[in-house]
C-alpha cells in the first residue's frame, strides 16, 4: 500500500493519532534550564567540570557509532515511561517536546514525530547526530540507572527527521497565515543576519515562518553551519581504520 504524500491527508488521519503541535514555541532562558537540568541530572560524571580534567584531544566518546533501524527505533520508543515531569524536556536547551515525538514513533508515526521536532528545532537532524544528549535531556532520563541504560534520545531524533527526508514532502506555509502579498510593508524590509552559524539558520526560518520574505545571511567563511557542520567536516575526513 502506497503512502499518500498529500499534505492535508497526511494532517487529517497520520496526526489524529497524537497530540497536535502547539501553535506557539515554547520559550525559557537558557539560564533557567541549566538550573532546572541539575534539579534533574542523573549524569552527575558528565559536564563542563569532567572537561577540565579529561584533555578532549581524540576523545570521541560521544560519536554515535551506529543509526537506530525502524525495529531499533520502535523498541526504543516503547521503553519511554512518559513521565508527567518528564526531565528530559526540562533539561533540553531547545525545548523539545520530547514526550511527544517520541510517542509519533511508537505510533509509527514519523511524520507526526519531525513536526514536533522541526517546530521547535529547524536543525532537529543535526542536534540529533551531534548534540552532547549525555549531558542534556539523557542525563535526566528516569532510566538512568536501570539495567538497558537511559532512552536514545538523539538517536531517536536522528531516526524520525531522516525518515521525514525521505519522505520528499514539499514546504508550504503555514495556510491559517495571510497570504504574502497581504501582509504589512514592513514584512518586506531587509533583514540581516551575521554568520551562518545555528542560530542565524535557525533565526531566519522562524522569520520566513512567520512570512518575512528579504532575509539574508552574511558569512565569511567558504562553508556554512558554523561548529556543528565543521565538527560533521572533521568527522568525515578523519582517517578511521576500515571495518573488518
Amino acid at each position: 500500500m502506497e503512502l499518500s504524500k498529500h499534505l492535508p491527508d497526511i494532517e487529517n488521519t497520520r496526526l489524529a493519532l497524537n497530540p497536535r503541535t502547539l501553535n506557539y514555541a515554547s520559550v525559557v532562558p537558557t539560564p533557567k534550564t541549566k538550573v532546572l537540568r541539575g534539579h534533574f541530572k542523573r549524569s552527575r560524571d558528565k559536564g563542563c567540570s569532567t572537561c577540565k580534567a579529561e584533555p578532549l584531544s581524540n576523545n570521541f566518546v560521544d560519536i554515535k557509532h551506529t543509526t537506530l533501524s525502524e525495529r531499533g527505533a520502535l523498541r526504543e520508543a516503547f521503553r519511554c515511561l512518559k513521565c508527567a515531569d518528564a526531565p528530559c524536556q526540562r533539561s533540553c536547551p531547545t525545548q523539545l517536546d520530547i514526550k511527544s515525538f517520541i510517542t509519533s514513533i511508537a505510533n509509527k508515526n514519523y511524520y507526526g514525530s519531525a513536526k514536533a521536532i522541526l517546530s521547535d528545532n529547524p536543525l532537529g537532524l543535526t542536534c540529533g547526530m551531534v548534540c552532547p544528549t549525555s549531558d542534556l535531556c539523557v542525563g535526566g532520563c528516569n532510566l538512568y540507572a536501570s539495567e538497558e541504560g537511559p532512552i536514545n534520545i538523539g538517536g531517536l531524533q536522528q531516526f524520525a527527521v531522516e525518515v521525514f527526508k525521505d519522505m520528499r514532502l514539499p514546504q508550504i506555509r503555514d495556510p491559517s497565515l495571510p497570504p504574502l502579498d497581504q501582509l504589512p510593508e514592513s514584512y518586506q524590509a531587509k533583514i540581516a543576519l551575521i554568520g551562518c552559524g545555528p542560530a542565524s539558520i535557525s533565526c531566519a526560518t522562524f522569520l520566513a515562518r512567520l512570512g518575512y520574505s528579504n532575509l539574508t545571511i552574511h558569512e565569511k567563511q567558504d562553508y556554512i553551519g558554523g561548529l556543528r557542520l565543521r565538527l560533521a567536516v572533521a568527522l568525515e575526513r578523519m582517517d578511521l581504520p576500515a571495518s573488518p
